[in-house]
């Protein structure tokens, strides 16, 4: 099924809509959908590197709208759809412990989830299940979709096709150690 489901995703990369697929998927993988629109948008990008911001974004806004879909999924309808979405996910049974220590790391969960390759949905919906505050759900999804998209934008645009097996093969390596960094960053200003 997933395996479809990605050969239709990067048949939709060549459609002459391919912002408004990008934005289709980028907004559902927020919420719902298991494939990351990554996978839309470098070859979108490596077709048209002059549209690489215009398609970092498209998926930015559409993937921070999907997000409020999630939150409401979780903060409205958790038991009817959230719980079943992660539970498939295979997420069902650390719920309860997550959910406990959610808030206190809310920023740096979403941030994570934002920017690496864990399913951004799980925090979306975590974070309206524990009733994180919005605007800092928000600020933060704004933040990490933002590192995530405009990062693989610049690397392709400046660099295109060699970079291309480069973010496929080691972005989650590259996006979990510029998190990291981030983090001591913020660890470090603090202690100022």
């Amino acid at each position: 099924m997933l395996r479809g489901l990605y050969d239709w995703t990067m048949r939709l990369a060549d459609h002459p809509r391919a912002l408004w697929a990008l934005a289709v998927v980028s907004f559902l993988e927020s919420s719902v959908f298991p494939i990351p629109p990554d996978v839309l948008m470098i070859p979108m990008i490596l077709a048209a590197p002059r549209r690489a911001w215009l398609t970092a974004s498209v998926a930015l806004v559409s993937s921070v709208l999907g997000g409020l879909l999630g939150y409401a999924i979780g903060s409205l309808a958790f038991e009817q759809i959230g719980q079943p979405i992660l539970a498939s996910l295979g997420k069902a049974h650390s719920m309860a412990k997550f959910s406990t220590k959610f808030n206190d790391f809310g920023f740096w969960a979403v941030l994570g989830a934002g920017v690496t390759p864990f399913p951004y949905k799980v925090i979306t919906i975590m974070s309206g299940w524990t009733g994180m505050p919005i605007a800092t759900f928000v600020a933060t999804s704004i933040l990490a979709r933002g590192i995530r998209f405009f990062l693989v934008a610049a690397l392709l645009y400046r660099f295109g096709e060699p970079v291309r097996d480069f973010i496929e093969k080691r972005f989650g390596l590259v996006a979990t150690v510029f998190v990291l960094l981030l983090f001591g960053g913020f660890m470090i200003a603090s202690a100022l």
